[in-house]
């Protein structure tokens, strides 16, 4: 219940899941409803996690009111500037350092047994989203035996790297849709009740690998580089050589990008979300720019190029 009475209710967002989120104003104040039918959606992890968050020191929501037998929450309200929305070239900087600094105090706050463990069944359940969805129902195509063996053991290998990373809370979708510019503490932080305890680049990649914003090769470097001095300082577990750290995190972002690829095609062809599609591009070069630069990626990088041949034949392009 409100502390006092309601003058408007609006649509604030909805996201890739059952999941709507409305604003919710009064005389001098607004607040997010969280509307998640428990049908399909358990608003206990979020609940979970925004606490974890809040005690780490970070910007999440404060949980105002919650309903879980109906699947609603009441929370504070951030306003409604994506980083998406606000960074440019100007402010870039400003705002990734913000986030940076906001992900060291959520890695530094990780303990083991606190969050699902992203262990290599969930990776490996994630990239087979990639055959499954992207290939066989995006692009209709099916792998050859020669071609599949060429994927698994790519699949094989990126496991192996992700898996002897260091583990830390993962936020798993730490990008531009989902940190909002704030007054102070900024950013605040959104859609985190997929947390899970894992790799501790894959946050990195999300946001300078981000599905929905390009930023050239180098600038990108320059603020991996800041958060590794950050990380660092404060004792997070990184690598302690920086060419080892950056290794890692590409190969991180090969295993969320082909992940995402697997997802954006779901969310099309099952979901009926069409809005993802114009995303892939920028997914899909990622994936192939990171391919080209290790020994170990490049057969999977050719199996790309036959692929893209293919498809390009039936009338599709990545």
């Amino acid at each position: 219940m409100l502390p006092v009475p309601l003058t408007t209710l609006e649509v604030a967002s909805a996201d890739a899941s059952f999941r709507r989120y409305f604003r919710a104003r009064t005389a001098d104040a607004s607040y997010i409803v969280m509307d998640a039918p428990p049908a399909h959606e358990d608003c206990r992890p979020f609940l979970h996690v925004a606490r974890l968050f809040r005690a780490a020191g970070a910007n999440a929501p404060e949980i105002l009111a919650e309903n879980l037998d109906e699947g609603f929450l009441l929370l504070t309200d951030f306003g409604n500037t994506t980083y998406l929305s606000a960074l440019n070239e100007q402010t870039a900087d400003r705002l990734y350092r913000d986030a940076n600094a906001e992900l060291v105090k959520i890695q530094f706050a990780s303990r083991p047994g606190e969050l699902p463990e992203y262990d290599e069944a969930l990776l490996r359940r994630e990239l087979m989203l990639f055959p499954d969805w992207y290939l066989a129902k995006h692009l209709k195509v099916e792998l050859t035996d020669a071609q599949r063996q060429v994927m698994d053991q790519a699949f094989v290998a990126i496991l192996a790297n992700n898996l002897a990373q260091p583990r830390v809370y993962v936020h798993r979708d730490w990008h531009s849709r989902n940190l909002m510019v704030t007054e102070r503490d900024n950013p605040g932080v959104l859609d985190f009740q997929d947390a899970v305890y894992g790799p501790i680049t894959y946050d990195l990649v999300s946001i300078y690998k981000d599905a929905y914003i390009r930023w050239e090769e180098d600038r990108v470097l320059d603020w991996v580089v800041r958060y590794w001095e950050v990380a660092r300082k404060a004792g997070l577990p990184v690598a302690a050589d920086f060419g080892d750290f950056y290794r890692d995190f590409e190969w991180m972002g090969v295993q969320r990008h082909i992940k995402v690829l697997g997802i954006f095609a779901r969310l099309y062809h099952r979901d009926g979300k069409s809005g993802y599609l114009k995303d892939m591009p920028l997914v899909m070069d990622y994936l192939r720019r990171a391919c080209e630069r290790y020994v170990g990626l490049r057969p999977f990088l050719y199996l790309l190029d036959e692929l893209e041949g293919k498809t390009v034949e039936a009338g599709y392009t990545f």
